[in-house]
């Protein structure tokens, strides 16, 4: 086994890395050699100010460990401070080489109750945020022809979950945000994947648990170290994933996933066209063998994890 440091000389963002998830992914990315931007706004996870400098602390605890990190306290949500992230790292390091797009918040609500507020905080820090930091990078990306973007969706999306509307919407926009990424900068050696993490965090912690179903799914991730989605992101974000760009991987304890990705399942042709009549009688039953069900993602993912 190869004790190289994946990241040696690298620069790497990490979005909401003052807890959880994103802190494990900048801590091994400076163990793995890398100077890191500590990107957190140190609030809570509805969005409100909690009057903590996480990010400060982790930034110690990596400089403590012989490494460099340098903290930002600057909003993903907001066009003009994405920028003042993306400028730290060339003010502080003089490059830029990975960007991990995991800043979060959550604002789980039935859709027939779901605010106009609170599907606009969480699309604004999810999928603009998303955006407005990748694009901020990209010029530098395009200058020096390398990068990787490593971003985080969530089964919320890709397979659905009751309560979380705005978060599901957000995170499938961030998947395919992901894949035209990795079209649009191939030809510039930049590469973008997904990450769709199962693991403990404090978002998961605040999710709703009103019924048998929502409880016992939060007990199983209660199960899941936030730590084991680290390793996967040093991977994606280096070197050795220069052939990877544009895939969505799930990370569920010590299981690695490969996602699928929509392609047409059927289909069927009739050469006079169709009527809402022909396709009520003949598409609908020779498509409906291929739908899929209402289910949930601990529906999906229904044995425990290993």
């Amino acid at each position: 086994m190869s004790t190289e440091k994946m990241m040696e000389g690298k620069v790497a963002i990490v979005t909401g890395a003052g807890r959880g998830i994103g802190r494990d992914m900048a801590l091994l990315m400076a163990a793995e050699g890398a100077a890191v931007v500590v990107n957190d706004l140190g609030v809570s996870v509805d969005g409100g100010e909690s009057g903590e400098t996480p990010a400060a602390e982790v930034v110690r605890e990596i400089e403590s460990r012989g490494g460099r990190a340098v903290a930002s306290y600057d909003s993903v949500s907001d066009w003009v401070a994405a920028g003042r992230i993306v400028q730290c790292a060339m003010d502080s390091f003089g490059r830029i080489d990975a960007v991990v797009n995991n800043a979060g918040i959550l604002r789980d609500r039935f859709f027939f109750n779901m605010s106009v507020d609170e599907w606009r905080a969480v699309i604004d820090v999810h999928l603009n945020g998303s955006f407005y930091v990748s694009r901020a990078a990209a010029p530098h990306f395009k200058t020096q022809s390398s990068g990787a973007y490593v971003h985080m969706t969530s089964t919320s999306g890709l397979i659905g979950n009751y309560g979380q509307a705005n978060y599901g919407a957000a995170k499938l926009g961030i998947a395919s945000l992901s894949k035209q990424i990795a079209m649009d900068m191939k030809r510039y050696n930049v590469r973008s994947n997904c990450i769709s993490p199962f693991a403990w965090s404090r978002m998961i912690g605040s999710i709703p648990t009103e019924t048998p179903q929502q409880q016992a799914r939060v007990e199983k991730l209660k199960k899941m170290e936030a730590g084991k989605i680290a390793p996967m992101a040093v991977f994606l974000a280096s070197d050795a994933a220069h052939e990877v760009s544009g895939q969505i991987f799930a990370v569920r304890a010590n299981e690695i996933f490969l996602m699928s990705q929509p392609r047409p399942l059927r289909g069927i042709h009739r050469g006079e066209g169709w009527t809402p009549q022909t396709i009520a009688e003949h598409a609908l039953p020779a498509l409906k063998s291929n739908f899929y069900p209402l289910e949930t993602s601990g529906e999906v993912f229904s044995w425990d994890p290993v």
